[in-house]
């Protein structure tokens, strides 16, 4: 039986400019999967300056995308696009996504969802009494949680927050654009994210410190946002920005890629980033940090080489033979295109919005506004 064909409003936080954000890409893959389908998407983003300056998509083809230049804006132009909509998903960091999410709670007459392409970094901002784009009582306001965390997370939104359905929703990748291809070897290791104060620590120990170790190595960091006050070992180049054209290239460009996590999402584990699954579906093989539930994701030794030293990192550099390097590139490539692609996540997303209409149907929610003071 085909799917009846959704309007759906989504208010994320970019999908026009990927500059200094992971959101852009998962935002685009998803859409344009959805539009695939036969949906149809409005896409509500705030211009900003920081986006306004870096957009790499100004022109989605795949969705109406909107600009709207403040919350007054958005309440008086596009509350009727609100009201209609079957499906309206609100996304983590957005601008006042507190009283977004209120004004799309008390406004929409379809199901709410907040999608959280943050949970672990949300949550621990919660506790923090961090309100800056979510209120903790507002979870159980909207009628389905997206969550980019799995396992125990899971529980804990519904019962320590009440959230009627909240659902593992992993980001995803685009197999159109990630995939194997001939390129010059340029890198022994590259690592590809925006600087952060808890990630720089462990890319230090796993990664930098093997560059100090394997002078005849190459090496790359690529991402924008890192302190002119970092010390790089000569072998290791900087690329401050590599818009996602860019990003095939870069991966088919390294005999390994490293992977990074943020320390709030190690904590959460269960929570594996957009740059897994893409260079994996290049067949570049990942050395990671460990965190709970990356076995569920990748067999680990086979799929993905885990790093706790730099010792790791340099034995997986120096030992692994060239055949088998290519192995474990090719069987993570294998298992992210059964499981990970846009079009599942548009799938999954399917499947959510029949369940809560269900639920929304037996157990109606009463909207309440939260106050920031």
């Amino acid at each position: 039986m085909k799917n009846k064909s959704l309007n759906i409003v989504i208010l994320g936080l970019s999908i026009t400019s990927s500059w200094g954000n992971g959101h852009a890409t998962t935002f685009r893959g998803l859409v344009r999967e959805l539009a695939k389908k036969g949906h149809r998407i409005s896409f509500l983003e705030r211009d900003v300056p920081w986006y306004a300056s870096n957009r790499d998509l100004p022109h989605p083809e795949f969705c109406r995308t909107i600009l709207y230049g403040s919350l007054d804006e958005l309440k008086t132009k596009y509350q009727s696009l609100i009201e209609e909509a079957d499906l309206v998903i609100v996304g983590s960091y957005v601008p006042e996504g507190v009283a977004v999410g209120n004004f799309v709670t008390e406004t929409a007459n379809g199901v709410t969802a907040f999608y959280d392409i943050d949970t672990p970094v949300t949550l621990a901002k919660l506790e923090r009494n961090d309100y800056e784009y979510l209120h903790p009582a507002q979870i159980a306001q909207y009628n389905l949680y997206l969550s980019f965390t799995g396992g125990p997370t899971l529980q804990r939104l519904k019962q320590q927050y009440g959230s009627p359905m909240a659902r593992p929703f992993y980001c995803s990748f685009d197999p159109a654009l990630y995939y194997p291809e001939p390129q010059t070897i340029q890198w022994d290791l590259g690592y590809l994210g925006t600087y952060s104060d808890d990630r720089q620590p462990p890319l230090q120990a796993l990664m930098l410190e093997a560059a100090d170790h394997l002078n005849n190595g190459r090496f790359v960091v690529a991402g924008p946002q890192y302190p002119a006050s970092i010390a790089w070992p000569q072998n290791v180049e900087r690329i401050e920005h590599l818009p996602p054209s860019s990003h095939r290239r870069f991966y088919n460009s390294q005999r390994f890629t490293m992977n990074i996590t943020r320390a709030d999402m190690i904590k959460a584990g269960y929570s594996p980033s957009v740059r897994l699954f893409e260079a994996a579906a290049c067949g570049t093989p990942i050395i990671s940090d460990y965190w709970d539930g990356i076995d569920s994701v990748f067999e680990i030794g086979t799929e993905i080489l885990i790093a706790r030293s730099a010792a790791d990192t340099l034995r997986y550099l120096n030992e692994i033979p060239e055949e088998e390097r290519k192995m474990i590139g090719e069987r993570a490539r294998r298992k992210v295109l059964l499981q990970h692609t846009a079009e599942h996540r548009a799938t999954e997303l399917e499947t959510y919005y029949k369940e809560a209409v269900c639920q929304k149907s037996v157990h109606p929610q009463q909207t309440e506004s939260f106050q920031l003071k």
